[in-house]
């Protein structure tokens, strides 16, 4: 009975994770983070709010927003240029490694904290907008297994710009429009103050 468990394991196993699975290397991936450094850091942790921290983030996210840089799904000059070269397995390594670093945390303004915290842990009802944690996480580690990003510390004017471009539709690949939906129903001070209150979550 024990065996025949097993055996059932290993076969979902190898259909799951078979020959074509691409297994991620953190330590390949820092070395070819290099390029990257430039604008992200070299643990991925931007010193320029207006690119993404990108150190702790989920592996999975961040794989998708790759491939989506290279597909043409989500679209950034900048990011389109750097992923170009970039194969599978480079893109699985370097998710790898950002991942694996540690996020540096910013600060909350004291005169964003009240409205940001309301829409981060409650939304706006009123309105429609949903509370941010559902998805997030009520300390902004985001759902991995959704590819729902980790939003901890990041840059404010980042979030900020993210937000607007879902409300716009100038950033559209998110799963199911759900980012833009949530945004479309977003006031420009709602969405400075959850970003300013994302920036000192943890």
């Amino acid at each position: 009975m024990v065996k025949n468990y097993l055996y059932v394991i290993a076969v979902a196993a190898l259909l799951l994770h078979g020959p074509n699975s691409i297994a991620a290397d953190a330590s390949a991936g820092k070395q070819k983070s290099q390029t990257c450094a430039a604008c992200h850091g070299p643990d991925g942790n931007s010193s320029n709010p207006a690119w993404p921290k990108l150190a702790g983030q989920n592996s999975e996210y961040l794989v998708k927003q790759l491939s989506d840089f290279k597909s043409g799904a989500r679209k950034n000059p900048q990011m389109t240029t750097m992923v170009a070269n970039l194969s599978k397995q480079d893109i699985e390594d370097l998710a790898a490694y950002f991942s694996s670093q540690t996020t540096k945390i910013g600060t909350t303004s004291k005169d964003q904290l009240e409205l940001g915290r309301k829409i981060y842990r409650a939304g706006n009802a009123d309105t429609g907008v949903p509370a941010c944690m559902a998805c997030h996480g009520p300390d902004g580690a985001g759902n991995p297994a959704a590819a729902y990003p980790k939003l901890s510390g990041q840059h404010a004017p980042y979030d900020v710009k993210q937000l607007k471009a879902f409300r716009s539709g100038d950033r559209s690949n998110d799963p199911n429009k759900i980012m833009r939906i949530v945004a479309a129903h977003m006031t420009d001070k709602e969405i400075s103050a959850v970003a300013d209150y994302i920036q000192g979550l943890y």
